[in-house]
């Protein structure tokens, strides 16, 4: 089975939708992903991913199933340098870094930070009701593999956020959120494409074929947002530092 992970448009936090330009990402996405066979569409509960995914039901005449545990991770989390900055893919490279449990896909949750802001309750949460949607494809949950109980090549589609994203990725690769939250970022609209691979009769793994892809927008010469990105360089003072 194929699973699209789609990041909502261009946001305007203030209002939780999108700007003017997340609703052009977000036509433009539309007619790349009408064009595949989807058999679901799952959605975050909150506006932006909503607004997102709103063309393309539109146009296919579908509707999505809402799902509380897609909305954007993590809980609260007080970011060491900056404790009114809760997010916890925008923290400075040296002060992660430092701490070897962030780069534990089994550890990383167990530091004083993460411990005070219940982030492990929040991402057993997430990874507990993925597997639950996987079993309903046919895919259960064996230690890091999972057995596969009804083989198909379903596509589904999950509008959501870019944290909570990683969480999904790194818990069907064994990998710990914080190396993909500050290893790679994906633009808004970016489509990830992960697909099952089944070598051996009723073992499955999965494997990420595409991340962050923005092809949709390319195509249409629109630059995709900088939302979620840092400065290049340090003298690029109008792009974003913190």
């Amino acid at each position: 089975m194929k699973i699209l992970i789609v990041r909502h448009g261009d946001p305007n936090y203030e209002i939780d939708s999108l700007t003017e330009k997340g609703w052009r990402e977000a036509e433009l996405l539309s007619e790349r992903i009408t064009k595949l066979d989807v058999k679901e569409f799952y959605l975050s509960p909150l506006g932006r991913a909503k607004d997102t995914a709103s063309f393309t039901l539109q146009k296919l005449g579908r509707t999505g199933i809402e799902c509380e545990w897609l909305q954007e991770f993590p809980p609260k989390i007080l970011r060491p340098d900056n404790p009114n900055a809760p997010v916890c893919w925008d923290w400075l490279p040296q002060d992660w870094t430092k701490e070897e449990a962030y780069y534990q896909y089994d550890n990383w949750y167990n530091t004083k930070i993460m411990k005070d802001g219940h982030v492990k309750e929040a991402f057993e949460h997430v990874t507990s009701n993925f597997d639950h949607l996987l079993a309903k494809y046919g895919y259960v949950r064996k230690g890091h593999l999972y057995q596969v109980e009804k083989a198909n090549n379903d596509t589904i589609v999950l509008f959501c956020h870019f944290g909570v994203g990683c969480v999904i990725i790194g818990h069907l690769l064994g990998i710990s959120p914080m190396v993909l939250w500050h290893g790679f970022c994906a633009a808004p609209t970016s489509v990830t494409t992960i697909t099952s691979e089944e070598r051996r009769k009723g073992i499955a793994c999965f494997r990420v074929n595409a991340y962050g892809d923005t092809s949709h927008l390319y195509a249409h010469d629109e630059e995709p947002a900088f939302a979620a990105r840092f400065c290049e360089s340090y003298d690029n003072k109008e792009e974003r530092h913190d």
